[in-house]
């Protein structure tokens, strides 16, 4: 599956996304898919792909304008969106809205790890989504959050992951109570974190692993969800 780069901006702030479309140029329903902490690297451009090969219009989209090149530099770039809910917003939204121009029909959103904290930000701010859906999320909330998520949420994470503790997942299920949503939380036991990426263990962190099992059970939920919410 071929990937386009679409610039776009946002704020002033360049961006640049990626557009894979399975639709066989029929403007099918569309599917977000949204970064790790590191920014748009390879595992971003492929999950976009497996899902444009299921038919639909993916579109990866760009929320620094750049792609990490070390820990430290992810780190500031995520710390600015995290410590300014309207910032991580406007991107989302910026992002979406290419997505809308895209695609037709309805729109879901899939996050991996700080793609993740993306995906249900969208849902708090009533983004246009019919669901949200997320692999090894974080469940922190960036500074000046508000508003509940409305819609179906399908989160996967690994138990064994050292970013989100028991008490993250206990915040999760009361929020996602008190909102009503249409929820869903699955454990993959011994799963670590970052597990749908075949690289992360070159990072050499504690708990960050691969996991083929977790990865494969992830996707098949994933497109379970996809095709329930899109058709």
């Amino acid at each position: 599956m071929d990937l386009q780069p679409i610039p776009y901006d946002c704020d002033g702030q360049s961006l640049t996304g990626w557009l894979a479309d399975g639709s066989g140029e029929k403007s099918g329903p569309g599917v977000l898919v949204v970064h790790q902490g590191m920014g748009i690297t390879d595992h971003t451009k492929d999950m976009a792909a497996r899902v444009a090969g299921h038919g639909y219009v993916a579109f990866a989209l760009d929320m620094y304008g750049s792609t990490a090149t070390s820990v430290e530099q992810a780190s500031g770039l995520m710390g600015a969106l995290m410590g300014d809910a309207a910032l991580l917003r406007r991107r989302a939204r910026a992002g979406l809205d290419q997505l809308a121009a895209l695609s037709g029909g309805p729109r879901a959103v899939l996050g991996f790890c700080f793609g993740g904290i993306v995906a249900l930000e969208m849902l708090r701010d009533q983004a246009p989504l019919a669901c949200a859906i997320a692999c090894h999320p974080s469940f922190k909330k960036p500074e000046g959050s508000t508003g509940l998520p409305r819609g179906k949420v399908l989160m996967m994470i690994g138990d064994q992951d050292p970013i989100i503790p028991a008490e993250d997942r206990d915040a999760f299920r009361a929020e996602m109570d008190e909102a009503g949503a249409d929820w869903q939380l699955h454990l993959f036991g011994g799963a670590g974190h970052s597990f749908t990426d075949p690289v992360v263990d070159r990072l050499g962190f504690p708990g960050f692993r691969y996991d083929p099992k977790a990865d494969a059970r992830a996707w098949a939920m994933t497109l379970a969800m996809l095709k329930e919410s899109l058709g």
